[in-house]
Order: C-alpha cells, then structure tokens, then sequence
C-alpha cells in the first residue's frame, strides 16, 4: 500500500517523515488530510462583456464562501471574462489539486451547460488527466430559485394580487427543454400567487418576447404588469428586459437574481450532490 503523504516542492513526503522533520504532531497530520480531502468548488459562468455581470457573479459566490469560509471555491467563466474554465482547472492542477467539483453557474440547463462546458472540461482533462472532475447540475430548476425571484419582486415592489400578471422573462434558449423550465417556474409562483396569471417570456431565441408579453397581458384585461428578471446577473439580455417591459407600460421590473441568498445555498446543495454520487456503489 502506498504511503500516505504530503506534496512538497521537492515531492510526496511519507507521513512519518513529515511529524519528523515538520514536527507535525498526529493531530496536526490528520488535520492536514483533512483539508487535503476537501475537495475545491469551480464555479463557471457565462461571462458578459458587461463588467456588471462579473461583479454580479462574484458578490454571488463571495456570499457562497461566506456560508463555508474554509472553502476553496472559485470562479472562471465561459467567454469574454477570466479566468477561462480551463486555465482555472490548469490552476488547481498546478497547486496539486486531485479532484474538483464544476458547477454550472447557470440557470437552466441548455447548451452552455450539456455541450459548450462539456466540451471546455474534456480539453481540461486531455491537459490535467490527473484532476478528477465532478460536473455538478445546474442552477435551476430548484425552488430556492422561485424564492429568489419573489425576493427581487418584493424588492422592486411588486405583490401578488388577482388583478396583476406576473411576466417571467428570461435570456431565453433554442434549447426547448430550458425555455420549459422557465415556463415551470412561472406556472410555480401563479401557484404561489395570489396572480391574476404568470406567463414566460424571453429575450432571445423563443416567443413571446417581454414586449409581446406584457402587451398581450393588457390585452387580456390585466390592470397592472410587473417583469420578474429571471437572469442571473445585469447585461445585456436584462437591459432588453427591463427595456421592452418599461415600453409597453410595465408596472415594475426586478433585478437580476444575482447574490440572493437563496442561490448561495443551492450552490453548496449542488456541490454536495456532486461529492455525494461518488460514493454510491459500482
């Protein structure tokens, strides 16, 4: 059986050479395993030439190391910002890194997520074959991101009342199965209500568009609109919906979902349930 030991620069250092020339006590040894065995959380976001977008993105995981400060947990991104995913990944394979868990940092799981970041990660292997990845699931859909969403309502002073619609608005993806959780999540917060209706809408790629949407619920007899920006942080497909929303008359709009509290802890449940499938039997 191989030794257990510690990386130093001049290489593995068997446990009892280290308590001798370290003056490592065992209590201290194990407790140097035990922050070997935490496992680093790479987090990866879309990335926006928009600077509002990053700095959304790293208040968002600032909150994620508040819950767990002992944490290693970092932030790359998919274009226009850095670190790329795989110079991050390059990095902790430097620092001797054996295993990291990759989470999505997106709402709804579409191309990004099942074949551009896929794809990111099979290169990061071919490079790092070392580092064991465990790609964690998206976002959403969860609950919490509902919770989210009524928080940024509240926020921009929007209730639920019979006599108002409730538009969510998303980036919106040729993906159907991603614009179908967008329309989950509005069917779950007209459940949530009380709303007069709550319907999808999206910036980009799929109809109706916020415009069209918040025009159409007018139509329909609605006495008030508010827009709930399901995004995850400002850009430019927020600007689009806060733009096309406030010309058709929206009531209000919300900010983006950025660092509410409800998102840190989905992110550390996703983590766990990434760290968690590894143990099951094969």
């Amino acid at each position: 059986m191989r030794e257990a030991g510690v990386l130093r620069e001049g290489g593995v250092l068997p446990e009892e050479r280290v308590r001798r020339e370290g003056g490592v006590s065992r209590e201290g040894w194990c407790m140097v395993r035990d922050e070997r065995r935490r496992v680093p959380l790479l987090a990866v976001a879309h990335g926006s030439r928009d600077p509002r977008s990053a700095a959304a993105v790293e208040a968002l995981f600032d909150r994620v190391r508040a819950l767990r400060p002992r944490a290693d947990v970092r932030v790359s991104y998919l274009d226009h910002t850095s670190p790329s995913a795989g110079d991050a990944l390059a990095a902790l394979a430097a620092e001797g890194a054996g295993e990291a868990v990759v989470l999505p940092a997106l709402l709804t799981a579409a191309y990004h997520s099942k074949v551009d970041l896929p794809r990111v990660l099979e290169r990061a292997g071919e490079a790092e074959p070392w580092v064991r990845i465990r790609y964690a699931d998206t976002l959403g859909p969860h609950s919490g991101l509902v919770a989210a969403a009524e928080r940024r309502l509240a926020e921009a002073g929007a209730t639920a009342d019979p006599d108002t619609v409730l538009v969510v608005a998303s980036a919106g993806s040729s993906d159907p199965s991603a614009n179908a959780t967008v329309e989950s999540v509005a069917a779950e917060l007209a459940a949530r209500g009380p709303w007069r209706e709550a319907v999808a809408a999206f910036a980009s790629a799929a109809r109706p568009t916020p415009a069209e949407a918040v025009a159409a619920a007018y139509a329909r007899g609605a006495r008030r609109v508010v827009v709930s920006t399901y995004l995850l942080a400002p850009g430019f497909f927020a600007d689009r919906v806060r733009e096309q929303a406030e010309a058709e008359g929206a009531t209000a709009v919300s900010e983006a979902l950025g660092a509410a509290p409800e998102l840190a802890e989905i992110v550390w449940e996703r983590y766990g349930a990434a760290l968690a499938a590894r143990r099951v039997p094969v």
